[in-house]
């Protein structure tokens, strides 16, 4: 069975955006994983659409209405039972390598609520949300940027997605050191061997992959100790 992913939005015409592109768009034609799309407004009740009020306690901005978004939240839990319901928010836990192996695991596939303006009102993230996940400590104009990250993270981690399945363990996050913890990515070379003075280091041209591995899993923790 296909892996599915569903977004809930108030902007459905900007999907499937770039997951239709690449190796996550490829995957999506040959069957991997599907996408499907829900408005939140079709859900509103007024002939305006309405899916927002004023905040309780004043401030500025606007909230999403519990009512309207329970309602597109219960709509996708129907059609894909058992699926983890995620809502993209800065308040949220971090998104790590770790947290799209554990969403790509789960056979019943992802919901994924996409929040505007100010948020939406608490009282349904507690009560329908099962995670709410962040992608670091800045703020976006809506959670569609953010779903697009993670949805390309996640579905890139199934089986049969990338070509060389032996590349997913050589990536960031999922080089580990000896004390077992993640490390980013050594760098890469290719040809010419020598560029604008600068030459492709020795050891990756000499053959022996013993010392490769070495020299990478070295790299691999400079970089970690510069960049994080």
């Amino acid at each position: 069975m296909a892996y599915k992913v569903t977004v809930l939005t108030l902007f459905p015409e900007v999907f499937p955006g770039v997951l239709g592109h690449s190796v996550v768009g490829r995957a999506a034609k040959s069957g991997i994983w599907g996408l499907d799309v829900v408005n939140i407004r079709d859900f509103a009740e007024d002939k305006h659409k309405t899916v927002d009020d004023t905040p309780y306690g004043g401030g500025a901005g606007m909230v999403m209405r519990p009512d309207i978004v329970a309602k597109a939240i219960r709509f996708a839990k129907e059609r894909q039972k058992g699926a983890k319901v995620v809502y993209m928010a800065p308040v949220g836990q971090r998104f790590v390598q770790k947290t799209a192996r554990e969403f790509a695991s789960d056979d019943k596939g992802l919901i994924v609520l996409c929040g505007h303006y100010e948020g939406i009102d608490e009282r349904v993230v507690e009560s329908e949300v099962d995670m709410v996940v962040s992608l670091g400590d800045f703020v976006l104009s809506g959670g569609e940027n953010a779903a697009f990250c993670v949805v390309d993270a996640v579905v890139r981690l199934l089986p049969g997605v990338l070509g060389a399945e032996a590349s997913l363990h050589e990536e960031s996050f999922d080089i580990i050191d000896e004390s077992g913890g993640a490390l980013v990515e050594y760098p890469h070379y290719t040809r010419p061997a020598v560029w604008e003075g600068r030459a492709v280091p020795e050891v990756l041209t000499n053959g022996n992959h013993a010392e490769i591995a070495k020299w990478r899993l070295a790299q691999a923790k400079v970089r970690t100790a510069k960049r994080r």
